[in-house]
């Protein structure tokens, strides 16, 4: 008797259905697995067969054929142990045809019949909705990651027996109701830092702008803690924004027992990860730091320290917005729309600066740290700030600044003003301004016009750097609320290309 069930393989951020077929026939005992799979598939052959003798059904010797379509599509993973185990149910009777249609299944099987959880059930679920699933079966660990996905029917399953008992009519799977992804610690609080207003103000405005942000400075002047605090002064996250973050988790396998991100992702990988690690890859690519960090805040701490290679990586997707994997038979693109920040010492043993600790280098050292980041890098950070080492006036005494729910109503207002401008552009600021949109929110008066361009003449700055100077105007003049942008603004910005100032 030949059985089909529905399961998907996960691409990228995106699932793809397949068919799970399963035939039992006549003739001498063997088995054929078919549809190009992965050696991780083939050996589910071998943990189906043990979970249901575990249940009590014996296998009969008969001549199997497994066939997972699309053939043209490489399986890989565990996901399809339980579609398996289905259709192998119902082709030696023990499940009805009826009782499987409409059922999408997807779940890893242990010997003894326990369903273990998978990655990647958030898009499976989105495909089942869009396919018109009765139901979609998984794994206990991944029901409320499937319950964030609306209109559909999400069974949860802790074994091979309960699917059974369910699907003949002895026994009732709860379905989980979608829900947020748990209690969440507070968000630091900007007035714990002490002085360094100049950087609580760039801060501020790469909050309102969605730009990059470049810390630098001695050691212990609080370049992280500034880093740290900038989750709390973005606008929440929206649904769709949350829904477009959890998937990229979900594809990682970081979403077990977990639903819909409740805030948005702050990823701060060592300096010792690979290229694959932060810009996704591998043999069976999977999403990397940057895009974990989509919709949310990617720190890079320790700048120079990261290998350049690496960093080069990072080029492209900061520009694009997205990450595209290219492989034998298949491109694959995840998404890497983050707000970058960035801290490093001003050179190697850090104390270049400091009024109080006399910086040791010599001039090459300090150059060739300073090339460990490359200019193209920097060039597409949007803020260059300098955090001087504190002085002990300012150390032990509580923060005269604003807090964080004071700087972060501003910022709600600007993104406001900004999405005001762009009403068809989800998630619009000004850091992804382009083209003649930029010229026309841009606009400068005379004034500012000479300033910006004696600017670029004197600090040498790239038609991109003119061009970030214009967009960090913008955002000053929208969290006074100004429509025009005013010489004072386009001062201001040229001051945060710090390192275009002291690099020659």
């Amino acid at each position: 008797m030949l059985v089909r069930v529905r399961s998907a393989a996960v691409l990228g951020v995106a699932a793809v259905p397949v068919d799970v077929e399963v035939e039992a026939a006549s003739g001498m005992p063997a088995l054929n697995l078919v549809g190009l799979l992965s050696s991780s598939v083939k050996e589910a052959w071998v943990r189906v067969r043990a979970a249901v003798r575990n249940l009590g059904i014996e296998v009969p010797a008969s001549r199997f054929t497994v066939n997972l379509a699309p053939a043209d599509l490489r399986k890989e993973g565990t996901a399809f142990d339980v579609p398996i185990a289905a259709a192998l149910l119902g082709s030696i009777g023990t499940l009805e045809q009826g009782e499987l249609a409409g059922l999408h299944l997807v779940g890893e099987l242990a010997l003894s019949g326990e369903v273990k959880p998978v990655r990647g059930v958030l898009p499976v679920a989105i495909e089942a909705r869009r396919a018109g699933a009765r139901a979609l079966v998984v794994p206990v660990e991944n029901a409320y990651e499937a319950g964030i996905v609306e209109g559909l029917d999400v069974r949860p399953i802790a074994s091979l027996g309960e699917l059974v008992a369910w699907l003949k009519g002895a026994g009732e799977i709860a379905s989980p109701r979608a829900v947020l992804g748990g209690a969440t610690a507070a968000p630091l609080d900007l007035a714990d830092v002490n002085g360094q207003e100049h950087a609580k103000r760039a801060l501020e405005v790469a909050a309102a702008g969605g730009h990059a942000l470049l810390l630098f400075g001695p050691p212990g002047s609080g370049k992280t803690m500034l880093a740290r605090r900038l989750p709390g002064l973005l606008p929440p996250v929206e649904r769709e924004e949350a829904l477009e973050a959890t998937v990229v988790h979900s594809v990682a396998g970081l979403m077990r027992g977990r639903g819909l991100l409740a805030e948005r992702p702050f990823r701060a990988p060592h300096h010792s990860i690979s290229d694959a690690g932060l810009v996704g890859g591998g043999s069976s690519p999977r999403p990397g730091e940057i895009s974990l960090a989509h919709r949310g805040v990617l720190f890079l701490d320790e700048l120079p320290e990261f290998r350049r290679h690496v960093l080069e990586a990072l080029r492209q997707p900061l520009e694009e917005g997205e990450v595209t994997i290219a492989r034998a038979g298949r491109t694959l693109t995840f998404p890497s729309q983050v707000q970058l920040v960035a801290a490093m010492n001003p050179c190697p043993c850090g104390h270049q600066g400091n009024p109080r600790r006399g910086c040791r280098c010599t001039t090459h050292e300090l150059l060739r740290y300073r090339r460990r980041v490359s200019g193209p890098l920097l060039d597409r950070i949007d803020l260059h700030v300098d955090v001087p080492a504190l002085q002990a006036p300012a150390l032990g005494y509580p923060s005269r600044g604003p807090n964080s729910n004071e700087v972060r109503a501003r910022v709600i207002r600007a993104r406001a003003a900004q999405a005001e401008r762009q009403p068809r552009v989800a998630g619009a600021c000004n850091a992804r301004l382009r083209g003649q949109v930029l010229r026309r929110v841009c606009a400068l008066d005379g004034p500012g016009r000479a300033l910006l361009a004696s600017a670029v003449d004197r600090l040498g700055l790239s038609a991109r750097a003119h061009d970030k100077v214009l967009r960090i105007a913008r955002t000053l003049a929208d969290l006074e609320g100004r429509d025009a942008i005013l010489g004072a603004d386009v001062a201001e910005a040229i001051q945060y290309r710090a390192l275009d100032r002291a690099i020659t």
